[in-house]
């Protein structure tokens, strides 16, 4: 594919995703069906929750992570060092878009390059399933190293790439691709989905492979087949349409993950620090997001990712607060009630025995 074409393509998402409507209409991530017990004598100072955390080895100041979302185009350069300097600012982790541009055309390598504003954070690359199965381990670290990444996301669309127009048909060998990269590459893999969430099967395969992290990034959120959708002609927009909501939820992916004791990032349609409360407090260690932070810095840049931030980091310790809880320890032993719409996904697990999540270091 012309790189000239996938940087287009990049241009469309990005702007069709801040001005466009491009979310679940009908389908929600369920997880506000899930609800939290208030305590009415929560002995807690705000000012004093403790809201930090680590994540691949590295300190947070909070359980947030600005997840992939662009680069390979002039315009995504901006929108990425805009948000990953507010990510060193506020202490959260930040992830690049697919860095598949960049393989193609190593010019574009300026436009996923954050490191110099974002010293110190976690910081996530990006690569398609399909182009890693594809690529030897040498050229997938070379696109790691080169932008300082300290853990490789892999991600997994096949929705999207099949209402694409240029989109990849064939996805054979992925999973193998996967076992690869996960055993020869010396950083983490994080396997991700991309607003169609992880079924239980799915979980199971990446497990046998050795996976220990994945982001669910669920149904209920943004669309990617809805943004493909709106870029394609007329049969495929079709085929778009109908798809449109397609996907396990995200409250259900991070049950299902949690079951398996994976690590996880929780995503898919967060859009509050509420959002973000009750996916840590149903499993997640992390919750991640990115359309808002898009929206807010799309026309503001970092002023605009700065109110977002503050806005998010104020209702998630509100959350603590509201449940008596002084830090992510005692906030994930919160009672929680479980609506039925969520119930009637987590009892169709039939793979996994229930069991409680594992030890991890």
């Amino acid at each position: 594919m012309n790189p000239n074409s996938i940087s287009s393509r990049k241009v469309d998402h990005l702007r069709l995703c801040a001005e466009d409507e491009v979310e679940a209409r009908q389908k929600t991530n369920l997880l506000d069906d899930l609800e939290l017990f208030h305590d009415s004598l929560p002995e807690v100072h705000v000012d004093e929750i403790d809201l930090s955390t680590e994540f691949l080895g590295k300190p947070l100041s909070a359980p947030l992570l600005i997840t992939g979302m662009t680069g390979g185009a002039s315009e995504a350069s901006r929108i990425n060092r805009d948000l990953a300097h507010i990510a060193q600012e506020f202490g959260l982790a930040f992830g690049v878009g697919s860095q598949r541009a960049m393989s193609k055309d190593p010019s574009l390598t300026a436009t996923y390059s954050v490191r110099e504003v974002a010293p110190d954070i976690p910081l996530l690359g990006n690569l398609g399933a399909v182009q890693a199965a594809a690529m030897s381990t040498a050229e997938a670290q070379d696109l790691v190293e080169a932008i300082g990444a300290d853990a490789l996301c892999i991600h997994l669309n096949p929705g999207q790439e099949l209402i694409q127009p240029e989109g990849d048909r064939d996805f054979r060998g992925c999973l193998d691709g996967i076992r690869r990269l996960h055993d020869e590459l010396p950083v983490p893999l994080i396997i991700k989905e991309t607003g169609c969430g992880l079924s239980p099967s799915v979980l199971d395969r990446l497990q046998e492979v050795g996976i220990s992290w994945v982001d669910t990034s669920g149904a209920g959120g943004t669309t990617w087949i809805g943004v493909e959708a709106r870029r394609a002609p007329d049969a495929a927009a079709e085929l778009g349409e109908l798809f449109w909501d397609w996907g396990v939820p995200t409250a259900a992916a991070i049950v299902y993950a949690h079951r398996r004791g994976f690590s996880i990032i929780g995503s898919g349609g967060l859009r509050t620090g509420l959002d973000a409360a009750r996916a840590l407090a149903i499993g997640a260690d992390i919750a991640g997001m990115a359309l808002p932070w898009l929206r807010a810095a799309y026309d503001d840049g970092e002023e605009g990712a700065r109110g977002f931030a503050r806005r998010c980091l104020s209702a998630l310790r509100t959350a603590l607060a509201l449940t008596g809880s002084q830090d992510l320890a005692a906030f994930r032993q919160t009672p929680r009630i479980i609506g039925p719409r969520l119930q009637r996904w987590i009892d169709a697990d039939q793979s996994s025995t229930g069991a409680p999540r594992s030890t991890r270091t």
